[in-house]
C-alpha cells in the first residue's frame, strides 16, 4: 500500500461498515455479524484491501476497553460489592466447569492432559465484547441474565493473569522453578496495579477532573476522559492483566462522581466506532486457508466448544433461577469463544505446546463461534417463543381460550403501563408486547396477556392477534423501532387504529406523515401541568391558569398540524413557527388587556357611591 494508506485505511473501514451493517440489520442478523462479515471481506483472505501487517487488532481492542469503562460507570461500588458472590461464585463455576468438561473430552480423545487443559482454558473464555454489545442492543443489561453475564465476564477478566501465568508452567519445556518465580512476580505486579488504580482513583481522579472542568474547555475534558481510560488500560497491560479490567475499575470509581454523565456523553461515540472496529478486526483474523486445509478438524473443534459449554451453562441458568425467556441469551452469549482465547493459543504456540496449524484451527473455531452467535440468538428466540406458547397451551388446555384482546400495547415501560392500567380499570383487556423479560414476567404474574419479543416482527404481531385487534398503542422508547412498527401495522393490518407516543417534535412529524392521527408527545401534558402550577404560584387564579394552559395546548396542536407539510422545508418551517408564536403572544396579550380592563371596570362599579333614592 502507498504512502496514502493513512487515508485509505479509514476509507475502507468506514465503507465496509456503512455497507455491511445496515444490510445485516435489514436481514435481522444484528450489527455484530455485519461487522464480522465486513472484516472478512476486506481482510487478506478475500479482497485483501487491508494488509496483514497493520496494527488494527491492537487499536480495535480499545473499543472493548471503552465499553468496559462505560459499564463500570453504571455500577456504583456498593452495587459491585453486592455482586461479589455471583462474580466469584457463578463466574468460577462457569470457567472451571467448562474447562473441566473440555479437558475431559481432550484427554478422552488421547491428547496429553497439559495440552488439553491449556486449550480448554482458552476455549472456556467467552467474548466480553460480543456479550455486552448484544445486551446493549437488546436492552437486556439490567435483567437477571444481563447481570449474570456481566458477572461471569468480570471473573474471566480477573482470571486472565493466572491463566496466562499457568500456560508456561504447564508447558513441557522450561524450568518449573523459574516459572513459579515469574508467576509470583506477575501476581504481585497485578495486585499492585489494582491497588494503585483503586486508591489513586479515590484520591486523585475527582480533584483532577474538577480542576480540568474549571477550564471550561469541552474538548480538553474529552481528552482527559480518553487519557484516563487509556492510562488505566496501559497500566494493566504493563503488568499482564486485561486492559478492559483496568478501565472497568476506573469506571466503577467514578460511578458516584458528578462527572459520570459528562464522561458517558464524551466517550460514547468513541466506544461505538472502536467497538465496530474490533469486530471488523475479528472478521479479518478469520483464517479461511486454515479452515479450507482442515475443515473437519475446525468443525469438530467448533462442535466440541459449543456442545461442552452449553450443558454447563444450561445447568447454571437453572440453578441461578434465570427467567425462562432470558436463558437462551445467557447460554448462547457465554457458549461462544472469546478474544482472550486468541492470546492463550498464541502463548501456547510460543511455548511449543501447539504448532501453527493447530493454532490457526483453534482461532478459526473461536472466530466461527463469534460469527454464529447472532444466528444462534435468533434461533433461540424462535425456539423460546414456541416453547412458551406450548407451556401456555398446556396450562390452559382445560380452559376456554379467551377471545383475542381488541387492544395491543407495544412497550411496557412507564408510558405503556399507565395506558394499560387505565384500560384495565375500565374493564378493557390488552395484550402487551415487550423485549424486557423481567417486565414481561411481572405483568404475567398480574394476569396480563403478554408476548416476549420484538414488536416489529410480523409473526409476533400475528400471534398477538393484530389481524383481529381494533387498536394498537405504540409506547416503544426507541423512535426508529416505533416508526418501523407504525409502517408495518399500516401495511399489514389496515383495520388497526394506531395511538402512538412521540418522543419529540421530529418523531411527531414522522408519525403524522405516516397517517397516524392519534399522536401524543410524552412530556407535553406534564409540562403544561407544571406551567399551570407556576402561573398559580405567581398569583394567577387557578381557573385562569387552567384556561391559559388549555388555550396554549389548542394553539400548539393547531400550529403543529400546520407545520407537518412543511417539515422538509426548513425555512418555511421556521417562518411558520415564528408566525405562530407571534400570533399566540398577541392573542394572550390582548386577552390580558381585556381582563385587566374588565377588572378595573368591576372595581370602579364597586367603589362608586350608591345613587340617591327617588323621592
Amino acid at each position: 500500500m502507498s504512502h496514502g494508506s493513512w487515508l485509505q485505511l479509514p476509507l475502507v473501514f468506514l465503507a465496509a461498515a456503512v455497507l455491511a451493517v445496515p444490510l445485516a440489520r435489514y436481514l435481522r442478523l444484528g450489527a455484530i455479524l455485519g461487522y464480522l462479515v465486513a472484516g472478512l471481506l476486506i481482510g487478506p483472505e478475500v479482497l485483501g484491501l487491508i494488509p496483514e501487517s497493520t496494527a488494527i487488532p491492537e487499536v480495535a481492542e480499545l473499543g472493548v476497553v471503552l465499553m468496559l469503562f462505560l459499564v463500570g460507570l453504571e455500577l456504583e461500588p456498593k452495587r459491585l460489592w453486592a455482586m461479589r458472590r455471583p462474580i466469584f461464585g457463578w463466574g468460577s463455576v462457569q470457567l472451571l466447569g467448562c474447562t473441566a468438561v473440555l479437558t475431559a473430552l481432550g484427554i478422552a480423545t488421547g491428547h496429553p492432559w497439559r495440552l488439553s487443559l491449556v486449550v480448554s482454558l482458552g476455549l472456556a473464555m467467552s467474548s466480553t465484547a460480543v456479550a455486552l454489545a448484544v445486551l446493549a442492543e437488546r436492552n437486556l443489561g439490567r435483567t437477571t441474565a444481563g447481570e449474570s453475564i456481566l458477572s461471569v465476564a468480570l471473573l474471566q477478566d480477573i482470571a486472565a493473569i493466572p491463566v496466562l501465568a499457568l500456560v508456561p508452567v504447564l508447558a513441557l519445556s522450561g524450568g518449573h522453578g523459574d516459572n513459579d518465580g515469574r508467576t509470583w512476580l506477575a501476581a504481585a505486579k497485578a495486585v499492585g496495579a489494582i491497588v494503585t488504580i483503586i486508591f489513586g482513583g479515590r484520591l486523585l481522579l475527582r480533584p483532577a477532573l474538577r480542576w480540568i472542568a474549571r477550564s471550561k474547555t469541552p474538548e480538553i475534558f474529552t481528552a482527559a476522559a480518553l487519557l484516563l481510560v487509556l492510562g488505566t488500560a496501559a497500566l494493566m497491560q504493563a503488568v499482564g492483566l486485561s486492559m478492559a479490567l483496568g478501565a472497568f475499575l476506573a469506571g466503577v470509581l467514578l460511578a458516584e462522581s458528578e462527572y459520570r454523565r459528562e464522561l458517558e456523553t464524551d466517550l460514547e461515540p468513541f466506544k461505538g466506532l472502536l467497538l465496530g472496529l474490533f469486530f471488523i478486526a475479528v472478521g479479518m483474523g478469520l483464517d479461511l486457508h486454515a479452515v479450507a486445509a482442515q475443515p473437519g478438524f475446525v468443525l469438530t473443534l467448533l462442535a466440541a466448544l459449543l456442545l461442552c459449554k452449553i450443558p454447563v451453562l444450561v445447568a447454571m441458568a437453572t440453578w441461578m433461577k434465570i427467567p425462562l425467556v432470558e436463558r437462551p441469551a445467557f447460554v448462547i452469549l457465554l457458549a461462544q469463544g472469546g478474544e482472550f482465547g486468541f492470546v492463550v493459543f498464541q502463548l501456547a504456540q510460543g511455548e511449543g505446546m501447539i504448532n501453527a496449524a493447530q493454532n490457526s484451527a483453534l482461532v478459526a473455531a473461536v472466530a466461527l463461534s463469534l460469527a454464529l452467535t447472532p444466528l444462534l440468538l435468533n434461533g433461540g428466540d424462535r425456539l423460546m417463543s414456541r416453547k412458551l406458547a406450548r407451556i401456555g397451551a398446556t396450562k390452559k388446555r382445560n380452559e376456554v381460550p379467551p377471545p383475542p384482546a381488541p387492544i395491543i400495547i407495544a412497550g411496557s415501560g412507564r408510558y405503556g403501563q399507565v395506558v394499560g392500567r387505565l384500560l384495565r380499570a375500565n374493564g378493557l383487556q390488552a395484550t402487551v408486547l415487550d423485549q424486557d423479560a423481567e417486565a414481561i414476567e411481572s405483568l404475567r404474574r398480574f394476569g396480563w396477556t403478554v408476548y416476549y419479543g420484538d414488536a416489529t416482527r410480523l409473526d409476533l404481531l400475528k400471534s398477538a392477534g393484530a389481524a383481529t385487534a381494533r387498536v394498537l398503542v405504540i409506547a416503544i422508547d426507541d423512535m426508529a423501532q416505533s416508526l418501523e412498527l407504525a409502517e408495518l401495522a399500516r401495511e399489514h393490518f389496515p383495520q388497526l387504529a394506531i395511538v402512538a407516543r412521540a418522543r419529540n417534535v421530529q418523531h411527531y412529524y414522522r408519525l403524522r406523515e405516516l397517517g397516524i392521527t392519534h399522536v401524543e408527545r410524552e412530556t407535553f401534558e406534564s409540562a403544561l401541568l407544571s406551567a399551570r402550577s407556576v402561573l398559580e404560584l405567581t398569583g394567577m387564579e387557578p381557573h385562569a391558569a387552567r384556561r391559559q394552559a388549555l388555550r396554549f395546548k389548542r394553539h400548539n396542536l393547531e400550529l403543529m398540524e400546520q407545520m407537518v407539510p412543511l417539515r422538509r422545508d426548513e425555512s418555511a418551517l421556521i417562518a411558520a413557527a415564528k408566525l405562530g408564536l407571534q400570533q399566540f403572544d398577541q392573542l394572550i396579550a390582548a386577552e390580558r388587556a381585556a381582563e385587566e380592563h374588565h377588572r378595573k371596570a368591576q372595581r370602579a362599579g364597586w367603589d362608586k357611591p350608591p345613587a340617591d333614592p327617588a323621592p
